[in-house]
């Protein structure tokens, strides 16, 4: 996922515009969203005034999630659709934003999300502006991811592949309102339909979880036959990346700790398993396997012994791609210059995925070709599944319902 803030250092830039109005509902006068000055449409009557959310209190460590009561929103502003959220996914950054552990890096939760966390939603319209009527109906399936608005005008907008990097963008649990409420507000040209033949819970992680995994295998550039090392593909976003690499026709060697994780990536697709606590050389282990090495390797574990395992799994001119996101300042993924350069080595990030790449990964889920492996619970399981995340005792990813 992608932060866009303001910071003293320059790396995080953030709209210098306040969307919301008072009790967090946005504008309606044309600059919340997309520009449009379309009349508002009036109050639905059916709508419920209140809802359940669960709402940040506290800071660092010590926050928690508690389920309050605050207002709905009873219309959309221009450009926008209400959505009722049936489940969401809770994903580790929605944990790092709570419990404030980007903080290192000028990353928080800003005042505009009103601790309201959550950007895996899936559900069903309630209420269109008349202005994206052609795009949205009520009853239609609509998903809510982490970039939830962009300008649509800059050069990142509009060269087709980087709009997750508009500098105006917004985002649902940063710098607007979350999924962890009953009803969400998103913008109806930025939200995703949700195909035929994928549940809810399903669609939900794939927002996030399932879109980041699909990308990093596209951005590993191993082709179909050719070998990919997933480290730490025994969790909530490496389940993903073993079941996408395999549907996309790599060979899967997966990199975690226990038999238990082992099961679920041999299960998955994985053709070899390695348990890192084995203590065996891993780099060694990946080049009996391959002859030469992996044509790529995906790191999705948050540590820094995932980051200095890459590349050395890697053959002459591999990829390593960038995916899991630690919460020290230090950690570096890279190689020794002279390993970069005598290995011909590629170093890349990836972060989530564009408005297509979401449609392209539900796709694969509507084909039976990727599933979750879902832990469920309800919103008021927001602060157990952060404590099992920690732990490392969250099975596959979590995911709340939240509307009755």
């Amino acid at each position: 996922m992608s932060h866009h803030r303001q910071h003293s250092d320059g790396l995080w830039t953030v709209p210098h515009r306040d969307p919301f109005g008072e009790n967090g509902v946005p504008q309606t006068n044309g600059s919340a969203m997309n520009g449009s000055t379309a009349a508002a449409p009036a109050p639905i009557s059916n709508l419920p005034k209140e809802q359940r959310a669960a709402v940040r209190s506290g800071t660092g460590h010590d926050a928690t999630a508690p389920v309050k009561t605050i207002p709905v929103s009873q219309q959309p502003g221009p450009g926008q659709i209400l959505v009722k959220i049936n489940w969401t996914g809770l994903c580790a950054s929605d944990k790092s934003l709570l419990h404030d552990e980007w903080t290192a890096f000028g990353v928080g939760m800003m005042d505009q999300t009103l601790g309201i966390a959550g950007h895996e939603g899936a559900g069903e319209v309630v209420a269109v502006h008349p202005d994206v009527e052609n795009l949205w109906k009520v009853g239609d399936r609509a998903g809510v991811k982490w970039v939830v608005s962009i300008c649509r005008t800059c050069e990142f907008c509009t060269n087709g592949h980087d709009e997750l990097h508009c500098k105006t963008q917004l985002n649902s649990g940063f710098s607007a309102p979350g999924t962890f409420q009953e009803y969400c507000l998103t913008d109806g040209r930025y939200a995703t339909r949700i195909p035929d033949g994928v549940k809810d819970e399903e669609a939900g992680p794939i927002m996030c979880g399932g879109v980041t995994a699909y990308t990093a295998c596209k951005r590993s550039a191993v082709r179909p036959g050719q070998w990919v090392v997933i480290i730490g593909a025994g969790g909530g976003l490496g389940h993903f990346a073993v079941q996408y690499a395999k549907a996309l026709g790599m060979r899967v060697i997966a990199i975690d700790g226990g038999e238990e994780k082992g099961k679920l990536c041999r299960d998955l697709g994985a053709e070899v398993y390695f348990d890192f606590t084995k203590g065996q050389n891993l780099a060694e282990e990946v080049e009996k396997v391959t002859t030469y090495g992996a044509h790529g390797a995906i790191v999705i574990a948050a540590s820094r012994a995932g980051y200095a395992l890459g590349p050395s799994v890697l053959r002459v001119g591999g990829t390593m791609v960038a995916v899991g996101l630690p919460t020290e300042a230090d950690v570096v993924a890279g190689a020794p210059p002279i390993a970069l350069a005598l290995k011909r080595l590629n170093i890349v990030g990836s972060v989530t995925g564009t408005l297509k790449d979401v449609e392209e990964a539900l796709d694969f889920c509507a084909r039976d070709l990727v599933h979750p492996i879902l832990t469920k619970g309800t919103l008021n399981d927001v602060d157990k599944f952060c404590k099992l995340m920690v732990d490392g005792k969250l099975p596959g990813r979590a995911v709340l319902k939240v509307s009755a």
